[in-house]
């Protein structure tokens, strides 16, 4: 631990979980509670020092832009523009959308006593959160896998696989649980 100016300072540790719509963010997040933050706890308890190690968890989820699309109307090919109020609506609709997501994910964090802020973003997913964390200088990136197959992420995309391979801080990739393979298999 740093002396500063006769104080010490204090060690926080920012960690960042990807959240969206579906369960495996929540999953990530719940085993991230349970797991990962109740050994930190237990630490930090063991030292008797609570000012000596803090917690802090960024919750973040990213909304894509709303695509300003040209539609073709009609034989002659006409264009046709959203209107405003289509576009406002669109973009009130995707913050209330984060606004529940986020919201039941800081309720997990408070029932177990862990610090969360809240961040909602728009753009790409997969920039935006390795972009997130990098600039946040955050110390871990906690994401979750929806257990796509090789085929499946190729033409989809895996978000938690971009993450993998482009952000510059450690990573971890909370893979579904066992049970959701079989549920998915016989489906």
């Amino acid at each position: 631990m740093e002396e500063v100016g006769g104080d010490q300072e204090k060690r926080m540790m920012k960690v960042m979980v990807a959240i969206d719509e579906s369960e495996g963010s929540f999953y990530a997040l719940k085993w991230a509670l349970d797991n990962f933050f109740s050994i930190i706890s237990m630490t930090s308890n063991n030292n008797n020092n609570e000012e000596e190690s803090s917690i802090m968890m960024y919750l973040v989820n990213v909304q894509p832009k709303f695509q300003h699309y040209v539609y073709p109307i009609g034989a002659t090919g006409a264009a046709y523009y959203p209107a405003t109020a289509v576009i406002e609506s669109v973009r009130k609709a995707q913050e209330e959308r984060s606004a529940v997501i986020l919201s039941r994910a800081s309720k997990m964090c408070k029932d177990k006593l862990v610090k969360a802020e809240n961040i909602i973003l728009n753009g790409d997913p997969r920039e935006m959160i390795c972009q997130a964390a990098e600039n946040m200088n955050v110390n871990l990136l906690i994401i979750g896998s929806r257990g796509l197959g090789t085929l499946k992420r190729a033409f989809l995309g895996s978000v938690s696989d971009y993450c993998a391979h482009h952000v510059k801080i450690p990573i971890l990739i909370v893979k579904p649980p066992p049970e959701d393979h079989t549920t998915k298999k016989q489906h």
